[in-house]
Formats: structure tokens, C-alpha cells, sequence
């Protein structure tokens, strides 16, 4: 059985309801480090020390930030004798920068922050331990973040497309076709036009084109469903599924998929 957990759901601007965008697949890989994810794997009941592997996606403050927390935490809360194992897998350069923010945030507690961990800069990768591989892909986001998305495979030969935070390209469409699940950010809503975020324009488009992939919206720029201030949850196809935080999904060994809500 596979579980793929969504911790958070909002954009970089957190709208009331929601807190960052945040994946947690088969409670043990985490895709990307916002701000609030010492607050997310407390209210699964997570500890940092069960997290084993940590997949970056671009350098953006709300997908990193918290990563100097997450470290602190592991290292004098819940794994002070480092028995646990922590892969990262991220782009070159990535290993400086976010080891940068641990001494900027903490000097003196974290200084050894590379030691505490197993880092991988290899585009493609079998994750060692689980029934997981991935392919890294470059897509369609502020240039200088190094925005990249992840087509994960499972052994089963499930596919999930964890697209990080782009807008509509070519690199995510050439692989929608064989996903059985495309997480997808919609970061902007229908006021303008913004090439590094999906709108709900391009959702719906998208939904169009790859019928037989399960969408999945996180993300969001629009407060949660149960409440009425500031964006609205916006109108898309009941094929397209604007995820809340705490919602998951599982699949079982004959691919059928289960959306739990939380609310």
C-alpha cells in the first residue's frame, strides 16, 4: 500500500486555512523543508528522526526555510545519538546553500550540519530502503531558485509526478501521460498572466490534456474551502482535486487510488 500524505497545502503566503506546501510519501520521505514543518510532523505525530530521506525541489524560502529547524531538532530532540539515517537529494550547490541557512540561524548549534547527513546530487536514483526511485526534471519557475520536479516510480510501476512549484511547460506534459498521479501547484489565481505558477485556467487545460491522470491541486493562493476570507477555493472539474491540508492518499497493489479527506 502506498500513502501519500499532504501535510500542507498553501502557497508561500500561507492563506488562512492552510500552512506551506508540504508531501509526505509512505511516512518517510519528505518532499522539500517550509517554514512550518516542525508544526506539520508534529500534528502527524512524525518525528524529524523518522524522516529518512529529504527531496529538494528549488531554493525558494517556503520550501527550505525550514530546514535549519528540522536539523536542530533531529539533532537534540529526537536523534541526539545520530542512530538514524538522513538522505538529501538535491542539485549541486544545493548542500551549501541550505547548510548555509543552519549557520546563519544557529551558529555554533549546527556547524557540522554536512556531517549529519547523507547527500546525493545524482538526477536519477533508486531511494535505497523503500520501493521508490525518481527522476529529477527541470520545470518552469524563477530561474534562479534551480526549480526542478520529481517523477517518482514505485516498484509496482505506479507513477507519481510531484511537480514542485511551475508553471505550465513542456517537461511536465511530456510526462503527465504516463502518471497515475500529478501533484500540481496552483500558486496564482485568474488575475493576470503568470508563466511560474499554474492558474486555474491552466489546471483546467491541464486536466483536458491528460484525462487519465488523477490531478491533485496544492499549493493553493485561495484559503480552504471552510472559509470565506480572502480567495475564494476556485470552480475546476470534479476530475481535479483541490487537496486540504491533512488529506492523503493511498493506493493499493492494483493501482486503485482512495482520496481521504481530512474535514
Amino acid at each position: 500500500m502506498i500513502r501519500i500524505d499532504f501535510l500542507g497545502t498553501g502557497n508561500a503566503f500561507t492563506p488562512s486555512g492552510r500552512l506551506h506546501a508540504l508531501t509526505l510519501i509512505d511516512g518517510k520521505i519528505l518532499i522539500d523543508t517550509p517554514p512550518t514543518l516542525i508544526t506539520q510532523l508534529r500534528r502527524k505525530g512524525l518525528k524529524t528522526s523518522e524522516i529518512e530521506y529529504l527531496l529538494f525541489t528549488h531554493w525558494h524560502a517556503d520550501h527550505t526555510f525550514g530546514f535549519p529547524f528540522f536539523m536542530l531538532e533531529r539533532k537534540y530532540i529526537s536523534d541526539p545519538k545520530r542512530e538514524k539515517d538522513l538522505k538529501i537529494y538535491l542539485r549541486p550547490g544545493g548542500k551549501e546553500k541550505i547548510s548555509n541557512l543552519c549557520n546563519i540561524g544557529f551558529p555554533g548549534s549546527l556547524e557540522d550540519v554536512e556531517k549529519m547527513a547523507h547527500w546525493h546530487e545524482e538526477e536519477m536514483c533508486e531511494l535505497a530502503g523503500t520501493n521508490w526511485s525518481f527522476e529529477r526534471f527541470p520545470v518552469c519557475h524563477t530561474p534562479e531558485t534551480d526549480p526542478h520536479g520529481y517523477e517518482l516510480t514505485h516498484n509496482t510501476g505506479i507513477k507519481v509526478l510531484h511537480c514542485g512549484d511551475s508553471g505550465p511547460c513542456e517537461e511536465i506534459e511530456s510526462r503527465a501521460e504516463s502518471a497515475d498521479v500529478v501533484i500540481l501547484e496552483m500558486g496564482m489565481p485568474d488575475i493576470g498572466k503568470f508563466p511560474y505558477h499554474y492558474t486555474p485556467s491552466d489546471v483546467i487545460n491541464f486536466s483536458n490534456k491528460f484525462p487519465k491522470s488523477l490531478v491533485l491541486v496544492t499549493h493553493n493562493f485561495a484559503s480552504s474551502k471552510n472559509i470565506s476570507e480572502g480567495f475564494r477555493v476556485p470552480e475546476l472539474p470534479k476530475e481535479v482535486y483541490q487537496l486540504e491540508d491533512g488529506d492523503a492518499i493511498e493506493i493499493n497493489e492494483n493501482g486503485e487510488i482512495k482520496i481521504i479527506n481530512n474535514s
